[in-house]
């Protein structure tokens, strides 16, 4: 009688932990779909929040020299060690400035939030200092910070910027929704012609932050 027991107490206890633990390709289609589920309870609503697709007052979109800067930025791997995100925490407020927002981000695809700091985080640097400032630290950022571990880029003034492909990535930004006029894309080609890599990668630096107070 008790081993009857035990045996319908095994074929009723149907899907088990002991049937989810013990099978490897059951355990791993189940992590997927609750971390998919997951992952759209938290992600769909921020598509229809003002705040994380309104852009914030003042922004602009990236001027086409402004936009072949982030590229060099992305190219040159800047961000592996910077990030572009101020958590709104004291000790991060009162060194960087104020916290991110998405507002600030709704023209950057993709964004430069990240998490990682070898580098200070650079959200705030616009203007912060001059552009010479940015020319000498790039070439070699130990003529500036004698303890500064970062790489010298004295390519860059040395590499100008490629105009034949900026009104492309103007138009593939615009299908995104970046509002870029055909004004804009039809003179992104002369507004960098002659341009440097550095003078690309310095005018995005210096716009970085500035609208928002």
């Amino acid at each position: 009688m008790a081993k009857e027991n035990k045996k319908l107490d095994k074929e009723s206890s149907g899907f088990s932990h002991e049937t989810i633990e013990t099978n490897n390709f059951l355990m791993i289609i189940l992590i997927l779909v609750v971390v998919a589920f997951g992952g759209i309870v938290e992600i769909i609503p921020l598509f229809y929040q003002k705040s994380t697709t309104e852009p914030i007052k003042g922004l602009q979109p990236y001027t086409a020299v402004q936009l072949m800067g982030r590229d060099v930025y992305i190219s040159e791997g800047c961000y592996n060690c910077h990030s572009q995100m101020i958590r709104p925490f004291r000790a991060e407020t009162l060194r960087y400035g104020h916290y991110s927002v998405a507002g600030e981000s709704v023209y950057d695809h993709p964004f430069q939030w990240g998490s990682k700091r070898t580098g200070p985080d650079l959200a705030r640097v616009g203007g912060r200092y001059s552009d010479e400032w940015h020319r000498v630290h790039l070439n070699n950022p130990r003529d500036l910070v004698p303890e500064s571990i970062m790489p010298a880029y004295p390519w860059l003034e040395k590499t100008e910027v490629d105009s034949t492909v900026v009104a492309q990535r103007m138009k593939a930004l615009r299908m995104v929704g970046v509002p870029y006029t055909d004004e804009d894309i039809k003179g992104a080609a002369d507004a960098v012609k002659g341009k440097t890599e550095l003078d690309a990668l310095i005018s995005y630096l210096q716009v970085l932050g500035i609208n928002l107070k």
